[in-house]
């Protein structure tokens, strides 16, 4: 499916635009593009992978006349580029609010204005019931694209919505892994807190099915398992072999016990796919007499979260993360293979 094509990655320069550029740079794609705001972020990938098909453009989602150059002649347009960290975020709301939705109706005015074929949209567990400004803001997100999506004519417009992606920069097991090499206890905000566990390849093949499967404002969730963080923690531990303490120091600003990716009202209206679900957009339009006189019957009181679905144990959660490309690098600092 994208044998020619030019494939467009806002935010490239981060752990998915990694993940992404590795999956495709293998297959027989026409350019890469890769915008961000950081040049030497650019400039370290750009010797990484030393390829003619990567492009690169400097610019900003805020900025929707920086986005031109980039978006004018691509095909597709997966859109990563976002304020991710919950802390900083809820210091900075409005900063959120530029990034995370203003930022992402640019990118989708542009594509729409020049004929792109898909755009896919990354979302996060935390836009599901959001109590912290990065899930606020994700939630807003998602319907600014939902919103788009039923404009459109031409362009196609869906999103993903996944849980704590592995390794991934700014994510829990990197600092653990940073705490143990400067021989200092690992933090422990909450032990009984969950998260689902998701690898960056899992991220990627969630992205790809949505490229394939996705209709209008449609909303894809990969069904994954869960792990308490101290458990993680503890596998961390073992996997480094060494004998790291820990210490809980209560939740950070804006912290959930536990996530989730389908709320009982998009649970039952879901499809299940196998590995996936699909949460198609609302159909109905704004004819407020509908609100009044047909509304809908289903009612759910299931959802899905991080807490009922499938919970790794130690050994299953080391089992996962070993043989990962991050972790490996991690644990050669440790001699351990």
């Amino acid at each position: 499916m994208f044998s020619e094509k030019v494939l467009l990655l806002t935010g490239g320069t981060g752990s998915f635009g990694h993940a992404l550029v590795r999956r495709f740079i293998k297959e027989d794609i026409k350019e890469i593009r890769i915008l961000s705001r950081d040049e030497k972020k650019q400039e370290d990938m750009r010797k990484e992978f030393n390829d003619e098909r990567l492009k690169f453009f400097i610019g900003d989602v805020r900025d929707r006349s920086s986005l031109t150059h980039a978006v004018k002649g691509s095909n597709y347009i997966f859109h990563a580029a976002a304020l991710k960290q919950v802390p900083s975020c809820e210091f900075f709301p409005i900063e959120a609010v530029k990034t995370n939705i203003l930022g992402t109706d640019n990118v989708l005015e542009e594509a729409i204005l020049h004929d792109v074929e898909r755009v896919i949209c990354l979302s996060t567990d935390k836009a599901a019931y959001p109590i912290n400004a990065m899930g606020i803001s994700k939630a807003m997100m998602e319907k600014t694209f939902v919103a788009k999506a039923r404009m459109s004519t031409s362009t196609i417009i869906c999103g993903t919505r996944y849980g704590n992606v592995m390794a991934s920069r700014g994510s829990v097991i990197p600092l653990f892994f940073e705490q143990i090499k400067q021989n200092k206890p690992i933090t422990i905000t909450n032990p009984n807190m969950t998260r689902f566990l998701m690898s960056l390849d899992e991220a990627v093949d969630l992205v790809l099915f949505a490229f394939q499967n996705g209709n209008q404002g449609d909303i894809f969730v990969q069904k994954s398992p869960a792990s308490t963080i101290a458990d993680l923690a503890t596998a961390i531990v073992e996997l480094t072999k060494t004998d790291t303490e820990t210490a809980i120091i209560g939740t950070r600003h804006g912290e959930k016990v536990y996530e989730t990716l389908l709320t009982k009202e998009e649970y039952v209206k879901s499809e299940d796919l196998g590995n996936y679900f699909r949460v198609p957009m609302d159909q109905r339009d704004l004819n407020y007499d509908k609100y009044f006189i047909d509304g809908e019957e289903a009612v759910s009181e299931e959802e899905y979260n991080s807490h009922n679905t499938t919970q790794l144990t130690v050994d299953e959660i080391k089992g996962k993360i070993v043989d990962l490309y991050e972790i490996q690098e991690e644990l050669a600092y440790f001699n351990i293979k």
